[in-house]
C-alpha cells in the first residue's frame, strides 16, 4: 500500500482544472516577458514549423534543394510550403500547424529556463526532462509520422491508406498539442514557488 501511495505521487499530475491552465499561462507570460527567452521561443516556434511543412511536403522540399533552380526559384517553392503564405493548407490546417508550432516555441523557451535559470539537474528535473523530451519527439513526429505510418500500411496491402487520414496526416499534429500542453502544465507545476523576473509563479 505504501509502495503505491509512493508511486502516485511521482506520478505526473493532469491539468484538470482551471487554476492549472491559468498557471501554464501566468508562467508562460513570464517567460516570454524575458527578451532573450522570447527569441528563444520565437526561433524553436519557425524551427517547428519549418520542420512540420518540409515533412509533410517532403517531395517537393526535396525538389526545391536538389534540383536545377534558381535561388529565386528554390526560394519560391520553399516559401509556398508555409501556411497562408503558399496554398498547401487550408485555413483550419494552417492555423493548426501554426499554434502547434507556437506550443512548441513556448515549451523550449519555458524548458531552457527551468533548467538554465533554476539550476534543474536531471536527477531533481527528471519529470520535467522526460516531459519536455515527449513534447519535442511528439511535435517532430507529428509530421514525419505520415510518410511513415502510410508506407508501413502499404506493406500490408492498404494502396488506399491516405484515406484513412481525412486531415491529410495533420492528426499527428492534434496528437502533438496533447503532448506539448502536458509538458508546458508540467514545466509550470515544476516551477510553481519560485519566481520569474522577481514575480511569484503561483496564483
Amino acid at each position: 500500500m505504501a509502495q503505491t501511495s509512493g508511486l502516485r505521487r511521482r506520478l505526473p499530475d493532469l491539468p484538470t482544472g482551471s487554476d492549472d491552465w491559468r498557471l501554464m499561462g501566468r508562467t508562460a507570460r513570464l517567460v516570454l516577458g524575458i527578451p532573450t527567452y522570447a527569441v528563444v521561443a520565437l526561433v524553436a516556434a519557425v524551427a517547428g514549423l519549418t520542420l512540420f511543412v518540409t515533412s509533410l511536403n517532403l517531395p517537393l522540399a526535396g525538389f526545391a534543394l536538389t534540383g536545377d533552380l534558381t535561388l529565386d526559384g528554390r526560394l519560391r517553392i520553399l516559401r509556398g510550403l508555409y501556411p497562408f503564405v503558399g496554398s498547401a493548407y487550408d485555413p483550419f490546417q494552417g492555423t493548426l500547424l501554426v499554434f502547434v508550432a507556437a506550443l512548441v516555441g513556448v515549451n523550449v523557451a519555458m524548458a531552457v529556463y527551468h533548467f538554465r535559470e533554476h539550476a534543474v539537474s536531471v536527477e531533481s528535473g527528471g519529470a520535467s526532462l522526460a516531459a519536455v523530451l515527449l513534447a519535442t519527439l511528439g511535435a517532430g513526429c507529428a509530421a514525419c509520422g505520415v510518410p511513415i505510418l502510410l508506407a508501413i500500411l502499404s506493406i500490408f496491402g492498404v494502396s488506399s491508406a491516405a484515406l484513412l487520414l481525412p486531415l491529410d496526416g495533420l492528426e499527428f499534429a492534434l496528437l502533438a498539442v496533447v503532448a506539448l500542453v502536458l509538458s508546458t502544465h508540467w514545466l509550470a507545476e515544476g516551477m510553481r514557488g519560485g519566481e520569474i523576473r522577481g514575480c511569484p509563479v503561483d496564483l
